[in-house]
This record gives C-alpha cells, structure tokens and sequence, in this order.
C-alpha cells in the first residue's frame, strides 16, 4: 500500500475522530430553564396572562403556575420565551443589576405610541440622562418650596367642585387632579382653560391606545391613540415654539424654567423630539399612577372607619397647630408630620399594586438559584407578587396601615426589615420612578383635604380590577357629605 493509500485510507477516521473532540469541546452544557409550559404558537400564555382580575391578588392565572412550578417559572408571553418571577429575591436582582444582567424590554407598540425616546422605554446612556433631567427637577428643594403649594391648589380646585348626595365618578376626579397639576407643572396650563380641557380630551384619547391591542387599523383606540398623539405633540410644539421665540427676542434670561418645558429649554441640549417624547411620557407616567392610587385610597378609606377616624385625628392636629401659628398654607414642615397619612399611602401602594409587572431582558446567560435565564430572553419580575405574599406581611389581604408602625405590635404586627426591602412600588435599582416623592405628596395632601372636608360612600358596588393595567370598571362612584369646617 502506498503511502498515499494509506493516508487516504486513514483520512475519514482522521477527521471524524477530530471532529468528535471539536463537538465535545465546544458543546454546552444543557439548560436548566425553570418549569412551566410555552402554550400555543407565537401567542403563548398571554392571553391568560393579561386576563383581568381584582388588582388586591395575583391573579387566578399566576396562582395556578406558582401553585403548579412554583415562584420562578417560564412560559411564553408577548410573543417571546419569558421567565417569569414572583420570587421577591429574583425580582431585586434583576433592578439592581439593570444595564449589567438585564436591560428594559417593553413590547415595540409601547415605544411606537409612547415614542422612541421615552424614559419607559430608553436604555443606557440616555435614559439615564433623562431621568437626571427628571430628577433635577423634581428634586426635594423645589417639592419644598413650589410644588406643596401647588398641589394643595390644584386639590382645591377638585373637591370645592364636589356637590352633596350627587353620584360621581372618583376616579374621574383623581385623573382631572392629576391631569391638572402635571399640566400645570410641565407647561404651565391652567385648570378648566380652553386649551387645557381641549388637551385632557385628546390625552383620555390618548390613554385609551396606550392600553389597548396594537392593531393599527381604521377604528381603532390604538389608531385613534396615534392621531391624538400627534395633536398633543403639536400642541407641545407649539408651546415650545412660543417659548423660544420670546427667548430669541428677549435673551435668555426671559425664559421662564418654572415649569418642565421652561427648564428644559433653558438647562439641557435635547433636540425638539427628545424634548416632545420626555414631556408626553412624564404627562403619562406623572398622570396615570399616582390618579390610580388616590382613587384606591377613596376605596380603602371609605370600608375603614378606623383608620379614616385616625387619620382624621393626625390631619386635624396639623391644622390646629397652624391656626395657632397664623399660617394657611401647609409647609414641608407640615408634610413631614403626616406620619400615619404616609402608612395609609404606603399601604394603599402595597395592597393596590398600580404596577404589577416590569418588562425585562436578559443581556447575558443568568443563572439564578440552579435555573438558566438565557440571553435574549424576556423576564418579568412581577412585583406585586411580594406585597401580597403572606409569607411577608400578616394578612396581606387586608388593608392594615398600622404594620407599617414601629409601635403598631396591638393592630397585627410590624413589618420587618425584610419584608420592607421587598416593597417596590415605584421599581428599583437605576430605574426607580423619578417622580415617586411628586406621587407620595400628592396623595397625602389630597388625602388631607378629603378627611377633613367629606364623608363618603359607595353610590354603585364596585373594585380595582387589573387588565393588567388597574382601573375600577364603573369609575368608583361615590356619594359625599360635607363636613363642618375643620380647618
């Protein structure tokens, strides 16, 4: 045999035999995903995913998984493979390590409506420069000086226009306090103008897309949501322009940066559509939640005589000190007193839950507790899981004010250190909410202003009901008596 016999004879073997150490050097490991099942083609589980339920439980859906898998479990929702988390511990890893591990993920019809340079959907670099402009204006010097006296007018504005033992929706009211001050606020519209009521029209319009299919067709609310959206970002336009004329022909210094418009013109170098896609996000994100949760402390408070009667106690010791000091106008001073109005808003966030879930990728292969979340893979931490979770709070289905006392051992237990690390209704890590202060004084000095001025019933039987986004389907509506004076 020659030698090139022999080398051809030898060559297949040669090969095979090198490509067998090729494949078992490089071959991985297999994953070990969570449990869970995918369900049908390109839909998944969504569907049962996003079927509504009363916003004070997880869900009959995520009981049955979390009953069948357990807290950490993948399926397939949104159109991708999903890990989803009620694991509280997972749930903090995956904020705390946003931009390293995992980075914001929302389904592409959130950033087409919303716009591609909102924070909701902004990663990296920009985002984070974003929330810096968010964060320089909403810091607590300004809360302390303008936005308390703010917003205590514009919750005047609301309830003086309440009539006695006439039915009307709450929740409309929460979102005309809310729509009210963040125009206000962001571009200095006043309440109950023409251009204001014009601009709340088209924004309800707005809304109704936000939170509906994406199916871009004549008719629809997410068509409809498209159109008004480019009304409102005209109108923004339009303001803007004014703005920067004035400043062209008055220098600089003529630019008002009392409001967020103003400030961003004056103090930050964002093009014209980074500037009209920051003011609609933070019109939504500073509207939406924070009218939700006043509306769901209308709802706790009214089946909480106990605690209505307490608070009405602690606001009413703040307005006696203040007419013995000759002051009308509350302070920060005053805000800081509201020690239990601040554990019936913490509370209300907890057992109300505005944010259920949080969109998330993984940008690198994660493993967690034995399991693989692999790169490219949608996670959803799913906040509202730990604030109902009874192995954290006693009785987590009842509203309890008082375990977020630290002498409050005689009303059920306090809330330990533990427990409270897993409270996260405004997020975490680098993507906490910006406006999270702004929401908290909203609802303490809307709260104040109602116990000391109504009482209030239930005109319809009615309940929070998430979609996944919360609403109370018949609007909440109440009945209310005026009080005597108080203060």
């Amino acid at each position: 045999m020659s030698d090139l016999e022999f080398f051809l004879y030898l060559l297949p073997f040669v090969l095979t035999l090198s490509w067998m150490l090729n494949f078992f050097k490089t071959k991985k490991p297999p994953l070990n995903l969570p449990p869970g099942k995918m369900g049908f083609p390109f839909i998944g589980e969504t569907m049962g995913y996003l079927k509504p339920y009363t916003a004070t439980t997880i869900g009959h859906f995520m009981e049955q998984h979390v009953a069948r898998f357990g807290k950490i479990y993948k399926s397939h929702l949104f159109g991708e493979p999903t890990i989803v988390s009620v694991d509280p511990g997972l749930n903090r890893y995956i904020l705390q390590n946003e931009g390293r591990l995992f980075e914001c993920s929302y389904p592409k019809s959130i950033g087409g409506i919303l716009g591609k340079w909102s924070m909701l959907v902004l990663v990296g670099d920009m985002h984070r420069d974003m929330r810096n402009i968010s964060l320089n204006f909403l810091c607590n010097g300004r809360l302390k000086t303008h936005l308390i006296n703010e917003v205590e007018k514009h919750t005047s504005f609301v309830l003086n226009s309440w009539k006695e033992n006439c039915s009307f929706s709450a929740q409309d009211e929460a979102k005309k306090f809310t729509f009210n001050l963040m125009a206000k606020h962001i571009m200095s519209l006043d309440p109950g103008e023409q251009e204001t009521e014009q601009l709340k029209k088209e924004y309800i319009t707005f809304m109704k897309g936000v939170i509906s299919p994406p199916l871009n067709f004549p008719g629809t609310p997410y068509r409809r949501a498209l159109k008004s959206r480019s009304t409102i970002l005209n109108f923004i336009e339009g303001k803007m322009n004014e703005r920067l004329e004035k400043m062209k022909n008055d220098g600089n210094d003529s630019m008002n940066d009392d409001d967020l418009l103003g400030w961003v013109l004056k103090h930050s170098n964002l093009s014209t559509e980074q500037i009209l896609d920051l003011i609609l996000s933070l019109l939504f994100a500073g509207h939406e939640t924070s009218s939700v949760s006043i509306a769901l402390a209308i709802f706790f408070l009214q089946d909480s005589p106990a605690v209505l009667q307490q608070l009405r106690e602690e606001q009413l010791s703040i307005s006696k000190a203040k007419q013995e000091s000759a002051e009308k106008e509350l302070n920060w001073e005053d805000y800081k007193k509201m020690e239990f109005t601040q554990c019936v808003i913490t509370e209300t966030l907890r057992l109300g839950n505005v944010v259920r879930f949080l969109h998330r990728k993984a940008v690198k292969d994660v493993r967690y507790k034995g399991y693989d979340i692999p790169c490219g893979w949608k996670v959803l931490p799913v906040i509202s899981a730990a604030h109902l979770d009874a192995s954290l709070f006693d009785e987590p289905h009842l509203f309890n004010p008082w375990r977020w006392q630290q002498n409050a051992s005689n009303r059920g237990g306090t809330v330990n250190s533990s427990s409270a690390n897993k409270f996260m209704p405004f997020g975490g890590g680098p993507r906490l909410c910006a406006g999270s202060e702004l929401a908290k004084l909203e609802m303490a000095i809307f709260i104040r202003h109602l116990v000391l001025n109504f009482d209030w019933q239930l005109a319809d039987k009615d309940q929070a009901f998430a979609y996944p986004y919360v609403e109370f389907p018949k609007g909440l509506p109440i009945t209310v008596q005026r009080l005597n004076p108080q203060h």
